[in-house]
């Protein structure tokens, strides 16, 4: 497990630094491609892609939102999403980065999620805690515990006016940042965090590992994510009441 972690940094290392100091207008252009998920798939978001083949193609078959499956001929599978966020990259707002889970036999065993535009890496394994880095330097960054959260986060928020509207009746304030896989990633930091929509497996594979010890809801319309069990259950009556 720690090979894989290490091969998951140093992809997201080179990743990071092509960003920093290669990245050209061009990158950013559509490639002319309908990725796998659905979405149209940036030239960036390809390259991403590449660089995490070469690294982490020998730990198992490849599944990606840009190609789909890749090298799908064992029971392991690594489930990526090579740019999460890659409209935001696209337009210089600094919330993207990326996605790696690590699937065995069915089961998730290790989750990576890369903030690119801090340079922060967070991880987790069956065998180590939420662990976090800085790319830059490979130190580890304590986490800080958010004891009273300041807001949510609801992906696609403008797609969905009614749940906004609902949930404003409590007071509660959001943000809607649109890299689900960062959002997930720091859940525990928020009053919840709520995706509406098309769930689709590498979105979320790996930020939801890291909130097996939060209450979590998920079905075909919605996931939801919180640390406190009175909110998440006002959160989940009040969406399913609509």
């Amino acid at each position: 497990m720690t090979d894989f972690i290490n091969d998951c940094i140093k992809a997201n290392q080179e990743i990071y630094e092509y960003i920093n100091t290669h990245i050209s207008n061009d990158d950013l252009q559509f490639s002319g491609k309908i990725g796998f998920g659905g979405d149209k798939s940036l030239k960036i978001d390809f390259k991403a892609e590449e660089i995490f083949i070469l690294y982490l193609k020998k730990y198992g078959s490849i599944y990606s939102e840009e190609s789909g499956d890749i090298f799908s001929n064992t029971n392991k599978r690594v489930i990526i999403d090579p740019i999460d966020g890659s409209d935001n990259l696209a337009s210089n707002l600094p919330y993207y980065g990326t996605s790696v889970a690590l699937e065995d036999n069915g089961e998730i065993v290790a989750g990576v999620v890369c903030n690119l535009s801090t340079g922060i890496l967070t991880y987790k394994t069956k065998d180590e805690e939420l662990t976090k880095i800085d790319l830059k330097t490979n130190k580890k960054i304590n986490i800080i515990s958010i004891e009273k959260p300041k807001f949510a986060i609801i992906e696609r928020a403008y797609k969905n006016p009614k749940v906004c509207e609902s949930l404003y009746k409590y007071d509660i304030k959001y943000r809607s940042l649109g890299a689900i896989a960062l959002s997930l990633c720091d859940a525990r930091n928020y009053n919840f965090v709520l995706f509406i929509g098309k769930i689709r497996e590498f979105d979320i594979a790996a930020g939801l590992y890291f909130c097996n010890d939060l209450n979590v809801y998920k079905n075909d319309k919605f996931l939801i994510v919180a640390k406190n069990t009175h909110i998440f259950n006002l959160v989940k009556d009040t969406i399913n009441k609509l």
